[in-house]
């Protein structure tokens, strides 16, 4: 049994195996709670939708919208990618990354995985063939398509002139924006039982800060792909491979020359940027990326409890234990509320002092997999059947 290819970050992957022999008995099948009744304080409005080809339907992607200059861009997993007008959501171009076959068959999907991504005129987005691409912003035309070293499950990151792409088979490599081509490549090592997903690298004064399958953050130079410290942050010990699995798979932040990283079945922990020398850790895991707002760290562990730690030393500010097991998205910080969507198709907001709910509306019957993403004065989320919702308080 291959969990690399069955363990689906946010989305019951513990059910997903139940019937697998890692489980003892049926008590291990995780439940989900009930909805929570919530009274609204505000009622949150649609300000337009629009679809995205078929979405991304019940199969792990990073794949959220991404806004720039009164634009958002989005795409599908079969190779739709559009964008579209901010203020109304009409179509400004479309274009189809899918793999032509014949003039009597459909095309072959491109498996899109990662992003989107927008950084100045260029978007990126990568793929399950090991395919990444870089799209003019102004009509889609391709600037340039690159193979890489695996799957590219995780987000392309845009900076100092090169593409960073972390691929399922723990391989970092960056390409050089103009062309695509390899600049250098870093192997991070993985582990023989690893969730499916990858951690995209922060960067920070020259240096790429990410997270590996092996319980470890690092810290590359991305001139040259130099290894600068690596710091293991992730526990091994448990009794079954399931308590073991230590991936890395969140997006590190780096603030006022601190590293904050978190693991699965692992620690949340700050490090030293220069040095990768821990300063404090808290016995927390997750698989979704979170927020930093001030002195205030937002984050979904692994049981979906929705919690607020100071970014000194780590301590619980407070704790929303009512979405457990409801596969929450990442944390988005909007109009000063913490919003997170659902697999039934729920967003939730949150007061950022209490945890309270403050707001609570259904959306859409598919469910919503990857984050909600602040565009100004909108919120943008992209259900699983490619419905693009644009959001307003």
């Amino acid at each position: 049994m291959q969990l690399r290819n069955l363990f689906m970050p946010g989305l019951l992957s513990l059910t997903l195996l139940s019937g697998c022999s890692l489980f003892s008995s049926e008590e291990d099948v995780v439940q989900m709670a009930p909805l929570p009744k919530v009274t609204n304080q505000f009622t949150p409005q649609t300000a337009w939708k629009t679809s995205v080809g078929d979405g991304v339907g019940d199969f792990y992607s990073n794949l959220h919208p991404a806004s720039l200059d009164g634009t958002v861009y989005a795409a599908d997993r079969f190779g739709k990618v559009k964008a579209v007008d901010a203020n109304n959501g009409k179509e400004i171009w479309s274009v189809d990354l899918s793999e032509k076959t014949g003039f009597f068959s459909r095309n072959r999907s491109a498996l899109l995985s990662s992003g989107v991504v927008v950084s100045g005129s260029r978007l990126y987005v990568g793929s399950e063939k090991a395919q990444v691409y870089a799209l003019n912003t102004a009509d889609g035309s391709i600037a340039w398509q690159v193979r890489v070293a695996g799957e590219a499950l995780a987000s392309p990151v845009a900076s100092d002139g090169v593409v960073l792409v972390h691929t399922s088979n723990g391989i970092l490599q960056a390409l050089d924006e103009n062309d695509g081509s390899v600049k250098w490549t870093v192997n991070l090592d993985v582990s023989a039982l690893s969730l499916r997903g990858e951690s995209a690298p922060a960067t920070a004064f020259g240096a790429a800060i990410i997270g590996g399958d092996n319980g470890r953050v690092s810290a590359v130079m991305m001139d040259q792909g130099q290894m600068i410290w690596q710091q293991r942050i992730a526990r091994t010990t448990g009794a079954t491979e399931i308590d073991r699995i230590s991936d890395v798979d969140t997006t590190p932040v780096v603030q006022n020359g601190v590293v904050y990283a978190i693991a699965y079945n692992g620690n949340m922990a700050a490090l030293d940027l220069r040095s990768g020398q821990i300063m404090w850790k808290r016995e927390l895991g997750s698989v979704n990326d979170f927020v930093i707002d001030g002195n205030r760290i937002y984050l979904v562990d692994q049981s979906d409890r929705v919690l607020a730690l100071s970014t000194e030393g780590g301590v619980t500010q407070w704790t929303q234990s009512d979405l457990l097991h409801r596969n929450l998205t990442t944390p988005a910080l909007f109009n000063g509320y913490i919003v997170v969507g659902d697999s039934e198709g729920y967003v939730h907001w949150l007061d950022t002092n209490n945890g309270s709910f403050v707001a609570q509306q259904k959306l859409d019957s598919s469910g919503f997999q990857t984050e909600p993403v602040s565009a100004s004065d909108k919120l943008l989320i992209q259900a699983k059947d490619g419905t693009l919702y644009s959001l307003t308080r």
